[in-house]
């Protein structure tokens, strides 16, 4: 059985606190490791934060396959206890991947590979568990490897495009913005899920310049709408995490609306709960710099995150959107129902304007409508779409009638 394990999270620790700490760490991990294994097992670093386990061969393929789980168990276990640094407690997990010889190779390099390729699988199953090598691993883990390789040249070779998706007044009879939603199309796989490939633009550290280009896409193409009389009040675009804490995003923006023409009370910046609370001292100040620019700021996802009511009505925002997990019940489902009344009311008490994402019926809009939300966006007024499509169904918002 040969393990590979990569602890979670441990970079963070090591750069906030100093690699001596950070190879305090890993001496006290590297005791916990041997104390998970008999005497004649091996345990290895092979660097950063990487360990190696070899454990001594079993007499049948099931006794190492249960010695395996035992250990990895027990290993996991171990890391419930927190790691005392500077007299403060800290916790990690482990993401172990593990490879049985014969089966799964039997020349070393092709073994290290394996528990390697299972490793990174234990990452994207959530990381804090351990998972045996499977034959497909391979065949996914090149597919991953080709997707992120397509992606560092997708901005340059022009593949990225922008769809928009309308939003209406809570009557949903006028046009009051659109959602600028990235979308990627691959000279092969055609248009690719935003599911699939943002998660790895993070990972890439790619987000923040592909980022940009979609507030420069979707400012050049509302101040071209507005030149052509096409009359979209505003934008929308979703701002990641990266971009919102690398400390440049407002001077960018500036920039961007500098160059573009377009005035800042056309965009509207779209963040998650998550974001703002991560550091919210620093979010307050970011925030209150964007908002010198004349922009709007919307909290995206409400009601899925974790806000602090005391934070919330310190931060300078203008509109919370409703999460459409809490649309799709009504409006029959009496807590979809209760949860969408409360938020609408919090909102407005607070002056702030709110938008429900996900309507897709006219009873969905009726409820919402009779409620006093500001705003609607879902399939019920149309899908994301090209612009060019955007701008012929839209050149004229009074004359969208709901079918």
């Amino acid at each position: 059985v040969l393990m590979f394990l990569d602890l979670d999270r441990f970079k963070p620790i090591n750069d906030s606190l100093g690699h001596a700490a950070g190879d305090r760490m890993l001496k006290e991990m590297a005791t916990r490791l041997l104390a998970c294994v008999a005497d004649d097992d091996t345990v290895a670093r092979m660097g950063g934060d990487e360990f190696t386990l070899l454990l001594q061969q079993g007499a049948t393929r099931q006794i190492a396959l249960n010695r395996a789980i035992h250990v990895a168990e027990q290993i996991l276990g171990s890391l419930v206890r927190p790691f005392v640094l500077e007299g403060r407690e800290f916790f990690v997990t482990a993401s172990i991947g593990i490879a049985l010889s014969p089966q799964d190779g039997n020349e070393l390099s092709q073994l290290m590979k394996n528990a390697d390729t299972a490793m990174y699988h234990a990452k994207e199953r959530g990381k804090n568990n351990f998972q045996f090598y499977q034959a497909d691993m391979n065949a996914s883990a090149l597919e991953r490897l080709e997707l992120e390789s397509d992606l560092r040249h997708a901005l340059e070779q022009q593949e990225f495009t922008l769809y928009y998706q309308p939003q209406f007044s809570g009557d949903g009879k006028h046009l009051t913005g659109a959602e600028a939603l990235l979308r990627w199309r691959h000279p092969r796989r055609g248009l690719v899920s935003p599911n699939e490939f943002i998660p790895v633009l993070e990972e890439l550290g790619l987000v923040v310049e592909v980022g940009d280009w979609v507030l420069t896409e979707a400012c050049r193409q509302l101040k071209e709408w507005h030149q052509a009389n096409v009359r979209v009040p505003k934008v929308s675009v979703n701002i990641s995490a990266r971009q919102f804490g690398d400390g440049q995003l407002g001077t960018r923006i500036a920039a961007i609306l500098t160059d573009s023409g377009l005035s800042p009370a056309c965009l509207e910046l779209e963040l998650t709960e998550s974001i703002l609370m991560r550091e919210v001292n620093e979010a307050m100040i970011i925030l209150d710099g964007l908002k010198q620019l004349g922009l709007s700021i919307a909290i995206d996802d409400f009601g899925t995150g974790y806000s602090s009511l005391n934070y919330l009505k310190q931060f300078p925002i203008d509109v919370l959107k409703i999460d459409r997990s809490f649309v799709d019940g009504l409006p029959s489902g009496q807590q979809d129902a209760q949860i969408a009344r409360a938020i609408i009311a919090m909102a407005h008490s607070l002056n702030l304007a709110v938008i429900a994402e996900g309507v897709e019926t006219h009873e969905q809009l009726e409820f919402l409508r009779e409620h006093g939300c500001d705003e609607v966006q879902g399939y019920l007024f149309g899908r994301p779409m090209p612009p060019a499509r955007f701008e012929a169904q839209f050149s004229n918002d009074a004359l969208f009638m709901l079918d």
